[in-house]
């Protein structure tokens, strides 16, 4: 079943706008995931050198993950999420143009959990970091991955609908931001700063959708380098003088701002509310396929979620697609030719029966890992007795151990590998694989 044919199956199933199922409509969806944000960096993850009171306090009235898997990278970490699918299946395995990736967009075969979620009768909405191709030269392809409203930032200048006035915006994602709405450039002042104006337009989007279930998407921009001067939360008019602290700190306040639009606008109590991070740290993991650059923050809250639980249960971004799916009665795109990779964790979310992932997995260009409750392979073969940890400390380094348990668990794993291939080894004489195939573009 290819994309076209999933959506026109579906359309007649759809839950119409307002419609409850079985008495009850089902829940909205609000999936914020901030950019660059590793699990370290996080107060409720046991960082004492950074204040996240919202985060915090969110994460005592949900479900917060101890071990959740992304990539080491922006884009194939985007695509598996939306998708379900690792990236061997859609070809992602690298940032969007390098040579293990020579796909410049989002394909239109793949289907995302925002067409599952609008087949089901939702309104969709995205505000924030795309960045799966240049808007400019696919206007459509946004809409056409499944949302019916966007808002976001360009990426570069080369992103933005051609005559554009935008001098001076060449990739400004924070202050004076270069944005593109539904294919058109949206005009922005030196003093507006970009996270302010994503959120404002992703708490409008559920404000005037508020009459039917939505799914509202909101990758942040923040934290992402260069750690900018931030609004001064302090001072009206002023900044802060900038730092990846100060960043983490706005990015809280930020998402305290859009969880309290829940509770004015009535909201909170039938909203799911998903929070993330999309890779480790800038100059702290990412970009290394390594625990530190894949392990990010995951938090759920909601309707029916336990509160106030730590999970030691294993998930990656595979399985985000169908805990949505669970939690919202949708039904999954299938078919031989879209096969997905991911388990819903919904059952640990509501604290029921249910299969638990028994591994993880990540990867970038022609390195993979994988993890179970005990053990981690990172992408160069190095072999790690992680104990009860969960979070670096006390790793033992078991690489050149050849003692039976070792071996058995070594071997184990490599069977596992032989069923999520890497990509096919480029040609000699092509650049290093994490470096960019079309040059100068920021991620």
């Amino acid at each position: 079943m290819n994309r076209r044919e999933f959506l026109l199956a579906s359309a007649g199933a759809a839950v119409a706008s307002g419609q409850q199922r079985g008495g009850r409509r089902p829940p909205n969806i609000l999936f914020i995931m901030s950019d660059d944000l590793g699990a370290s960096e996080v107060g409720c993850y046991g960082n004492l050198d950074v204040k996240t009171p919202n985060l915090d306090r969110f994460a005592s009235q949900g479900v917060r993950f101890e071990t959740c898997y992304a990539t080491p990278l922006c884009s194939p970490t985007r695509v598996e999420l939306m998708t379900g699918r690792y990236g061997f299946r859609t070809g992602f395995t690298n940032f969007i143009g390098r040579v293990t990736n020579r796909r410049m967009r989002l394909q239109e075969e793949e289907l995302t959990f925002a067409d599952m979620l609008k087949a089901h009768g939702y309104a969709t909405g995205l505000s924030g970091k795309w960045q799966l191709g240049l808007i400019s030269l696919h206007p459509a392809m946004i809409h056409d991955s499944g949302f019916d409203e966007y808002y976001s930032w360009s990426w570069t200048r080369g992103g933005l609908p051609k005559g554009s006035p935008a001098e001076g915006q060449e990739r400004q994602r924070y202050w004076h931001p270069a944005i593109v709405s539904n294919g058109k450039y949206v005009p922005t002042k030196p003093e507006q700063y970009g996270e302010d104006l994503y959120s404002d337009w992703i708490i409008d989007f559920m404000k005037r959708h508020r009459g039917r279930p939505f799914l509202a998407y909101y990758p942040m921009c923040l934290i992402h380098e260069p750690w900018d001067a931030t609004p001064d939360l302090a001072k009206a008019g002023a900044k802060t003088a900038g730092g990846m602290l100060h960043n983490i700190e706005y990015m809280d306040h930020v998402m305290g701002k859009v969880l309290g639009s829940l509770d004015k606008l009535g909201l909170a109590e039938n909203t799911i509310v998903f929070f993330c991070g999309d890779n480790g740290t800038g100059k702290a993991g990412k970009g290394s396929v390594i625990e530190k650059g894949v392990r990010v923050p995951m938090i759920v809250r909601g309707p029916g979620i336990r509160k106030g639980v730590v999970s030691r249960d294993l998930i990656d971004f595979s399985d985000v697609l169908p805990t949505m799916a669970e939690l919202t009665g949708a039904k999954i795109p299938g078919g031989p030719e879209l096969e997905h990779d991911g388990l819903s964790f919904a059952p640990e979310l509501q604290g029921r029966e249910g299969k638990r992932r028994e591994w993880i997995f990540s990867y970038l260009a022609y390195e993979r890992m994988i993890r179970d409750k005990r053990w981690l392979m990172e992408g160069d073969g190095s072999l790690y007795d992680c104990g009860e940890s969960r979070d670096g400390s006390g790793y033992r380094d078991m690489t050149t151990d050849l003692s039976p348990e070792v071996l058995a668990v070594k071997k184990r794993f490599q069977n596992l590998l032989t069923r999520l291939p890497a990509p096919p080894q480029e040609p000699p004489g092509l650049k290093n694989p994490l470096q960019p195939y079309t040059g100068g573009v920021a991620n």
